[in-house]
């Protein structure tokens, strides 16, 4: 509390205010006609506060000449205006009359102590961002829920707007004390009532105070130094004095707002910085660093940096990234670098190990911040750090790739180790090409030894903000890669050329194309109009360059498959519009290089590149067609008609009879033909006659080399592909029709008939053929032009989907159980294994198009989800998205495929435990079949209204299944398939209440209560299902141990085979017979008054009596298509069932 003050006391504080501001009486005449204008203006916000504030007001009113407000607020009334009821509102209408208000208030304070104080309690609070008015009762009270009122509304905006009164000790002195003899303030406290007073705010106030004092206080110094420096003669000493004293008093308040502080720092801060709430935590590491850059001399020391370097490890990303941004503050200055030695020694490991941060943000932001630090503290980081950094520049996140190709920039880039010597008189474009020269050699060293040869273009995109312009000086790179062997520069290995190259190609299709690359995200961001058009510059300064240099480089590499493949892609990338393009002579000498390449090499990298660019360059819209475009036919046409002649000389009386020479010449031209009919239509040249003749001599006689029969399967399959790509132009009569369809049933047999071929590449490429083909053909029929001649027919026989089906089980789901349950760790990984695993995906995926295109029907993909859980790791995604198609498509076929998944595995289990052998590796488990549906059950999301009749019907399904057929006798006493009723009671939990009593009423059609309330061991799943259809899980307590176990407790099958996609019904006179095809279910949900006749289902008497049982066909579930939201309450009594 204050203590009371005196006449001396206050006589000395308004002489110290006098020595402030000396024209105070001025600006208080200034201000109160300012303020009256601007009371008129706030006339209804006046009013408002003035109801808010009556209280008081009203108390003032009675003494206004001694109250708080004093002759101040007088002037104010005298003119009519509207009455100030706060000393916050007073300030706030008269900000220049801050003296006059201030001894008012001494006055006022002086006359009755607790008035004064209370009004000044009031403006502080006021002042924090508090809406509430402190009143005398409130005062007395000092009860919670009057402070938890004050804290109720805050408002941020005028809070802390007017900080120069914090310059007054007083002010952080004068509290609302919780005990009259307790020396603790809610300032300081931490109860959950002060934790929204922004103390943290105040400090920071006070901080710019102190700057302010520190300013005049070295102002008065330097005044002193002035005056001692004069000579005695001119020294006035009373001025020297008044000086002294002027700084003894700067430097005396200094210190005591360095004590506030200090206290506010311990009372606050050290109770606020673990704050449960994370936005205190925050704010408490905001205002840490801004106190740290402002008053470095108090506040930048290890004691409280030690804050900010253990709440790195803070668990919300918020808090993390404020430590981060402030440490960049710091280390942005080098004036404060001395002090942060202790905290690099202590908190680098920290910094490193965020960049790793699952918080995007935090990762970058601490990357640059290290960035900082490597900049002006080399010593820090030592190079395993480095190391460790750099390899960030291969990160999937392209902000934190782009802060690592910063840092990497700046230490190995910007200022090379092996800079070049330069000679004396060296031009200008010499030294630049050094130069460059010197970063290619550092940017191969640092390539090389992260050991990620194929990565690249990642590394050019994580390099191209901060390192494009040497990226982009394509002229030193290629002068690099066409140097002359016998010069001193030129001693680049061969694997140095290669990685030149592919780092020119990356920078090539970086400038054309941006930062769109496969697995790495992006931030969105606005593209400015000089961002637009440097693209636009670059294409055509790379056209002009290249078309002028790429064949002196395919000429000096052409003997490299690896780097002349690399070259070959620049041509896709140059711009035929572009006004440096008009070079007729140096595309035609491109051309005549690429024809010459291709001449001498086959393998399928530049085959590829080649026929990609060769496509760019022959696009009928650009300016280089007519060029092009001949120069393509020309080597097409040379390659058909040798490939005519040699398969007319191997080709003789149905065999195929070419010795080694001959045979690999018809590989290397068919290898050409096929690369290029894969990227553009060939059909002029007739491949398919020239072609197809070679399949039937391999199907008829065989000999044929397996890399041949390979290239003819798919340089064949390309052929139909384009027919049917182009069928809707080229069919104009039945007979062409007819030809087409002949084409297509001929190329699915041939295919069909190498599907039992003795070689793997020759059966795997058969069957992608086939799935290709089949896939563009159902295509094809989607997008029919009904003003076309009519459509291409072909449907694949059952043995072709027979074949298909055997393939994909006997050569994707094989291998050891590790395929299902490693993570990669556990076995030996390496590029085969990778390899063979892509090989198999690639056949699934193949497969599942058919089925989600509707070629094959949805019911054979049974067989693929019973492999869900069992190769999850490898091909669950691929599963996954499979089923979520089929859904898409129907979602009760697709319901009925799972329905048969389960029943089939179940079907097979349930045999092999009859048998009495042990259960083969290749039979999944009753424990792995019931994770299986619950799998399923899983994929049908959280909205169930959308999957009402699809779960209704696998509930139909499987009670069905379970009950059909099924007579009780003594020696039978349950059905053989009543544990189903455990695997099917997964998918309980996503019914809807009313559904699950319809199911729980359909169920009670072909048991009767008291078999359901049966507790002997064979009805335990059936107790458990039921459990699971009224939501009474303590009911199937007992039957945990049962439905757990891997061993399934019923009798044998007694040469009962059931198939589960046949369907079985009981007849009056108990014989078995096929029931009609099932309906769809319906939802049907009524909301009415409830019925008096309707009843639950534990009061429903028995239908039938233990004993033989004789029963009526089953029923069909019907439920409306009333739509039922999830938050909306039903009565499970109004539901009615429409069996």
């Amino acid at each position: 509390m204050i203590a009371e003050p005196t006449v001396t006391s206050r006589s000395s504080v308004q002489n110290e205010n006098l020595a402030v501001d000396a024209n105070s009486s001025g600006a208080v005449n200034h201000t109160v006609g300012g303020a009256r204008n601007e009371n008129r203006q706030k006339s209804l916000r006046g009013k408002r506060r003035a109801r808010g504030g009556s209280e008081n007001a009203k108390r003032r009113h009675t003494k206004v000449t001694n109250g708080s407000l004093g002759q101040a607020q007088n002037r104010h009334l005298k003119h009519g205006d509207i009455e100030a009821v706060t000393l916050f509102e007073v300030v706030t209408m008269g900000r220049s009359a801050m003296q006059a208000v201030v001894d008012d208030w001494i006055e006022a304070y002086i006359t009755d102590r607790d008035s004064g104080l209370l009004d000044l309690i009031s403006f502080f609070i006021q002042c924090s961002g508090c809406k509430g008015l402190v009143t005398a009762e409130m005062f007395q009270s000092r009860q919670d829920d009057v402070m938890r009122k004050m804290v109720e509304e805050l408002d941020e905006g005028s809070g802390l707007q007017y900080k120069k009164f914090l310059a007054f000790p007083w002010i952080l002195t004068v509290t609302w004390p919780m005990d009259m003899d307790s020396g603790e303030y809610p300032l300081t406290m931490s109860g959950p009532y002060w934790r929204r007073f922004r103390a943290m705010k105040l400090l920071s106030s006070l901080i710019g105070v102190a700057l302010s004092l520190s300013v005049s206080i070295e102002n008065s110094q330097r005044l002193g130094e002035v005056e001692r420096t004069k000579t005695s003669g001119r020294r006035n000493s009373p001025r020297l004095e008044r000086i002294n004293r002027k700084t003894t008093e700067l430097q005396d308040r200094r210190v005591e707002i360095e004590n506030m502080m200090d206290a506010i720092f311990k009372g606050v801060f050290l109770k606020r910085y673990r704050d449960v709430l994370p936005e205190i935590r925050s704010m408490c590491m905001e205002e840490l660093a801004v106190w740290m850059k402002l008053y470095s001399p108090v506040f930048l020391t290890d004691s409280y940096l030690k804050y900010m370097g253990w709440m790195m490890h803070d668990k919300l990303p918020d808090v993390r990234l404020k430590c981060v941004l402030g440490l960049q503050g710091l280390y942005g200055d080098p004036l404060l670098l001395p002090k942060l030695d202790l905290f690099n020694s202590r908190f680098k490991d920290r910094m490193i190990s965020m960049t790793l941060d699952k918080d995007h943000e935090v990762a970058v932001q601490t990357l640059r911040l290290l960035t900082l630090i490597s900049q002006s503290a080399e010593e820090v980081i030592n190079p395993e750090d480095y190391k460790q950094l750099f390899q960030l520049v291969f990160s999937s996140h392209r902000p934190l790739a782009t802060a690592a190709g910063e840092l990497l920039y700046t230490r190995l880039l910007s200022s090379p180790t092996q800079a070049p010597d330069l000679r004396e008189g060296a031009s200008e474009q010499d030294t630049h090409t050094q130069l460059t020269t010197a970063r290619v050699r550092a940017l191969l060293h640092f390539y090389q030894d992260s050991e990620l040869h194929q990565h690249v273009v990642y590394l050019v995109d994580s390099l191209w903000d901060c390192a494009g312009a040497m990226l982009k000086d394509w002229s030193s790179l290629t002068s690099l890669l066409l140097q002359d062997p016998s010069t001193q520069d030129a001693d680049l290995s061969a694997g140095e050329q290669s990685l030149v190259v592919e780092l020119l190609v990356a920078s090539v299709r970086q400038a054309v194309e941006g930062p769109l690359l496969a697995g790495r995200s992006t931030c969105k961001k606005v593209v400015s109009a000089r961002e637009k058009k440097s693209p636009v510059d670059d294409c055509g300064r790379l056209t002009e360059h290249f078309l002028k240099v790429l064949p002196q480089l395919l000429i000096k590499y052409s003997g490299s498959p690896e780097t002349v493949a690399s070259l070959l892609k620049i041509p896709q990338y140059l711009h035929p519009d572009s006004p440096h393009a008009e070079f007729p002579q140096a595309l035609s000498g491109l051309l005549a290089e690429m024809g010459a390449v291709l001449e001498l090499h086959t393998h399928p990298a530049v085959l590829e590149a080649a026929a990609r660019s060769y496509l760019s360059l022959c696009g009928e819209e650009t300016a280089w067609h007519p060029l092009a475009r001949p120069g393509r036919d020309a080597v097409v046409q040379c390659w058909a008609d040798r490939l005519a002649a040699l398969l007319g000389d191997a080709l003789q009386d149905g065999n195929f009879t070419a010795d080694a020479e001959k045979t690999g010449e018809i590989l290397s031209t068919l290898k050409k033909l096929t690369a290029f009919h894969n990227a553009q239509d060939l059909s002029r040249w007739g491949l398919y006659e020239q072609v197809f003749p070679l399949l039937s001599v391999e199907i008829i006689h065989g000999g044929l080399p397996t890399q041949l029969t390979v290239e003819a399967l798919q340089c064949v399959s390309y052929s139909v592909l384009w027919n049917l790509n182009t069928s809707g132009e080229t069919l104009t009569s039945r007979e062409k029709a007819v030809a087409q369809r002949s084409q297509m049933r001929a190329l699915c047999e041939k295919c069909l008939r190498c599907l039992s071929h003795n070689d793997q590449s020759v059966k795997e490429q058969a069957f992608l053929s086939l799935c290709d083909v089949l896939t563009a053909h159902n295509y094809q029929l989607q997008v029919w032009d009904p003003s076309s001649y009519g459509p291409l027919l072909y449907t694949p026989d059952p043995k072709l989907q027979r074949a298909l089906l055997a393939f994909i089980l006997e050569h994707v789901f094989t291998g050891a159980e590790y395929d299902s349950h490693s993570r990669g760790s556990d076995v030996e990984s390496g590029e085969g294994r990778l390899e063979e695993l892509h090989r198999r995906r690639s056949l699934l995926a193949g497969y599942c198009k058919l089925i989600v295109h509707g070629v094959l029907e949805m019911s054979m993909a049974a067989d693929l989800f019973k492999y869900y859980m069992k190769y999850y790791n490898n091909f669950g995604d691929i599963i996954k998205e499979t089923l979520s198609r089929t859904r898409q498509m129907d979602k009760i076929e697709s319901a009925r495929t799972l329905v048969l998944c389960l029943q089939q595995l179940f079907l097979r289990l349930k045999q092999e435990q009859d048998s009495g052998v042990t259960c083969s590796s290749g039979v999944q488990t009753f424990s792995s079949i019931k994770e299986l549906a619950r799998r399923f059950s899983l994929t049908f999301g959280w909205d169930q209204t959308k999957s009402r009749e699809s779960l209704a019907l696998i509930h139909r399904d499987g009670i069905e299944f379970v009950f059909q057929g099924f007579v009780q006798r003594a020696e039978k006493p349950s059905p053989p398939y009543l544990s189903y009723l455990t695997i099917l009671s997964e998918f309980s939990s996503k019914l809807l209440r009313p559904d699950k009593k319809i199911v729980y009423t359909y169920l009670q059609r072909y048991i009767s209560e008291q078999t359901i309330s049966n507790r002997e061991e064979c009805w335990l799943p059936l107790i458990y299902y039921r459990a699971s259809l009224l939501a009474t899980g303590a009911e199937g307590e007992d039957a945990v141990s049962f439905i757990s176990s891997d061993t399934l407790k019923q009798p044998s099958l007694a040469n009962r085979s059931r198939s589960p996609s046949v369907r079985h019904s009981p007849t009056a006179d108990g014989d078995v017979r096929s029931p009609s095809a099932l309906t769809s279910t319906e939802t049907k949900v009524r909301r009415p008054h409830k019925a008096s006749s309707s009843t639950s289902p534990e009061d429903r008497k028995p239908e039938v009596e233990l004993g033989p049982i004789v029963r009526e066909p089953p029923p069909t579930i019907v439920i409306s298509e009333e739509p039922f939201h999830a938050n909306e309450e039903l009565d499970v009594d109004t539901v009615e069932v429409d069996l």
